[in-house]
């Protein structure tokens, strides 16, 4: 693929995070959702390393980010450690692509936290109440029990919900390493601590303020993507002015991997413009 997971660290005010950067160019930031990582990207970072600088991270708490009891990760900690990130980076005005939970994270630090984009490109976005499928939602309301599931059993668990965000499906390699993060005392921890920190009061803390975006901003979906429904992401689309939209056939809340060539063109077209 021709790029590495993330080996710089980074030490934020929720933990040491990881990230990485390839290429050469204008900076263009990606961003993971949940239960994912900067994994996720990687063929879009390669794709689109000729012509940019292409940063990625793995956020506190997850991938191969710091890990540990009482970490505090919910959106409004990430949000404010993108912030500090693009301090860190010396990032002034990055091309931003943001996916599920990471889109916002991206609207928190740009709403809240003053982070300035020159564009911004959400797909398949967490923006919009209610969010979170029926499994993430059981999950959050008896975190206690899942938590003393049995290591196989967990791991099952974990691969089957991650399965379950793509139309296309996913190999076995690929859902290994999506997977693999979750697994040991440390990461099945992580797994259920995320969980447990979503909150929709931090995103209906900026919904009302979507209307007040002033920069391009592309947002992209799934047509099959089960997680987010496709008539949610179209109620987002009439929020945000002057919005360009890129709805992908066949593809579910795993747009990356089920329609990975789909996913970078419309990225590409919106970047460069």
């Amino acid at each position: 693929m021709g790029v590495q997971g993330p080996t710089e660290v980074f030490a934020s005010s929720a933990g040491a995070v990881r990230w990485g950067a390839v290429g050469s160019g204008e900076p263009v930031v990606l961003l993971h959702g949940t239960p994912f990582s900067s994994y996720l990207w990687r063929d879009v970072a390669a794709a689109l390393a000729p012509r940019y600088r292409v940063y990625f991270w793995d956020m506190p708490g997850y991938g191969t980010s710091e890990m540990r009891s009482g970490q505090r990760v919910s959106l409004a900690v990430q949000g404010k450690v993108f912030a500090e990130l693009l301090r860190h980076w010396g990032l002034e005005s990055p091309r931003i692509v943001a996916h599920d939970f990471g889109g916002a994270v991206a609207l928190r630090a740009h709403l809240l936290h003053r982070a300035v984009y020159s564009r911004l490109a959400l797909v398949s976005p967490v923006a919009l109440a209610p969010w979170g499928s029926p499994f993430f939602r059981l999950v959050g309301e008896h975190t206690e029990v899942f938590e003393q599931l049995p290591p196989a059993l967990h791991r099952a668990l974990v691969a089957e919900y991650v399965s379950s965000a793509s139309a296309t499906g996913l190999g076995p390699e690929v859902l290994d390493r999506l997977v693999e993060p979750w697994t040991g005392a440390e990461g099945q921890a992580a797994f259920y601590r995320q969980i447990e920190q979503a909150d929709q009061a931090h995103t209906d803390e900026i919904q009302s303020l979507y209307p007040s975006l002033e920069l391009p901003v592309l947002l992209a979906w799934g047509e099959r993507d089960s997680w987010i429904p496709p008539e949610r992401t179209r109620e987002l689309a009439a929020m945000i002015p002057g919005l360009i939209t890129g709805p992908i056939e066949g593809a579910g809340h795993l747009v990356q991997l089920d329609a990975p060539a789909q996913l970078t063109a419309a990225l590409t077209d919106f970047l460069r413009e």
